[in-house]
């Protein structure tokens, strides 16, 4: 019985260590149109990326503080899926792409993807 259980240890351990690492977006985004950004914009962008494995806004825009280097643009979106490859997937997505194309109207965008720390 405590061999089972040694086992059934390390074969959890083994797959704990295959998972991958959560994938996460940041977008700084220079708003120039508040009201179209969030009516037109904001809506079909988190339509399309909520098709996403394991996607969950974790900030979306709120209060900023620099703390070195040059200030933040006015909003800071991250958000977080359930690896690397599922978030530059669902900002390739064509749902998004077609959302972006609405969002260029009203906001620039520097958005780039990081893997997490593995846990």
């Amino acid at each position: 019985m405590l061999a089972g259980a040694v086992l059934g240890a390390g074969a959890i351990q083994g797959l704990h260590a295959q998972a991958k690492p959560l994938g996460y977006v940041v977008a700084e985004i220079d708003v120039k149109d508040q009201d179209g950004f969030l009516k037109e914009f904001a809506p079909a962008a988190v339509k399309a990326l909520s098709a996403a494995p394991g996607y969950k806004a974790l900030t979306r825009g709120g209060k900023t503080v620099s703390l070195y280097g040059d200030p933040p643009k006015n909003r800071i979106v991250i958000n977080a899926f359930d690896n690397l490859d599922a978030a530059v997937a669902a900002y390739n997505s064509a749902d998004y792409k077609a959302a972006k194309t609405i969002g260029d109207k009203y906001a620039t965008f520097r958005t780039y993807a990081v893997e997490g720390a593995a846990q």
